[in-house]
């Protein structure tokens, strides 16, 4: 019987092992284009993971990784100590938590506004004007910002003088500063952020929003009924997603906007790393934060995600 039974599992096997290469030349564009995306997180996000135990070393680039001196927990108790540890955490914060206030409503409720619109011309326009600052990079909305910002012929300072205030140096002021980078970031990403909600808009079956018009409901209670509650899972998702990078402020937004005058608003951990590693060659110091980065997004994903699923059954896994 036990001879049987495994010579019957035997062709079995080779019959699922056939179906599978079939499936596999049969779809092999998708695994081709699958492939692109796979080898870019292989090389750039595990392999660098080998030389993450730096960060537990006094790091010296002629004795390589295995050759420098282990000193454990010397460069995470560096940071900790240091003088500017809480600004940096309390600037990182701001941002991060600031840039989700800010730039998740203003992405959902401009999904919402693109899907209501009943004029395909006017939706396409605004569609592209919302999607277009996505693809410039920091430099070219640095020159935006100082055409519009600059205290002395900035577009904005232009009509605060002609009604009769006095200029005001926004990118070098440590009072507008930080506004200057939240509403900027909202400026810039709101309109890709939204193609997602978007997404999850047209997949809402039509006959709830027919249903509730022949009941009487405005446009308002369909949103407020309708709209929100269909797409509240993907709402959840994003913002548990984005929780796990709440200590990435944006560094090439914040490297390009700030200046010494608004270090103490300014200065954030990506940027700190960036002088103590780059220009100090603290790499082991520098790899130490970038791991305590990490861990600490991983622990806020896993506690969001256990909330979330608690409080409103929806969760990311």
């Amino acid at each position: 019987m036990d001879i049987g039974k495994s010579g019957s599992k035997a062709p079995a096997t080779a019959l699922s092992k056939s179906r599978l290469r079939r499936e596999i030349a049969r779809h092999r564009s998708v695994y081709l284009l699958a492939l692109i995306p796979l080898i870019y997180y292989i090389i750039f996000k595990y392999v660098p993971i080998w030389n993450a135990q730096i960060a537990f070393k006094d790091f010296m680039a002629r004795k390589g990784v295995l050759g420098s001196e282990w000193i454990g927990l010397e460069n995470f108790r560096t940071f900790i100590n240091s003088f500017y540890f809480w600004s940096l955490i309390r600037n990182t914060v701001m941002y991060s938590v600031g840039k989700i206030l800010i730039s998740l409503p203003l992405s959902i409720i401009l999904s919402i506004c693109i899907y209501e619109c009943t004029r395909p011309a006017l939706r396409k326009v605004v569609q592209t004007l919302a999607y277009l600052p996505h693809f410039l990079s920091w430099v070219i909305m640095y020159g935006i910002l100082l055409a519009l910002l600059a205290p002395g012929d900035g577009v904005v300072n232009d009509l605060i003088k002609l009604l009769g205030g006095h200029p005001v140096d926004f990118l070098s002021n440590v009072k507008t500063f930080p506004w200057v980078v939240l509403f900027s970031d909202a400026w810039k990403e709101m309109g890709w952020s939204a193609i997602i909600f978007i997404a999850a808009l047209m997949g809402i079956d039509v006959s709830l929003f027919e249903a509730a018009m022949v009941e009487g409901a405005n446009s308002w209670q369909r949103v407020r009924y309708i709209t929100i509650p269909a797409i509240l899972p993907v709402i959840v998702t994003v913002l548990i997603l984005k929780l796990g990078t709440i200590l990435d402020a944006g560094f090439n937004q914040i490297f390009m906007l700030y200046s010494p005058q608004v270090y103490s608003v300014g200065d954030i951990i990506d940027t700190w790393v960036y002088r103590q590693g780059l220009l100090e060659f603290e790499f082991g110091l520098a790899t130490a934060v970038g791991l305590f980065k990490g861990v600490f997004g991983m622990v806020l994903v896993l506690l969001a995600n256990w909330l979330s699923r608690k409080l409103t059954e929806s969760s990311l896994f």
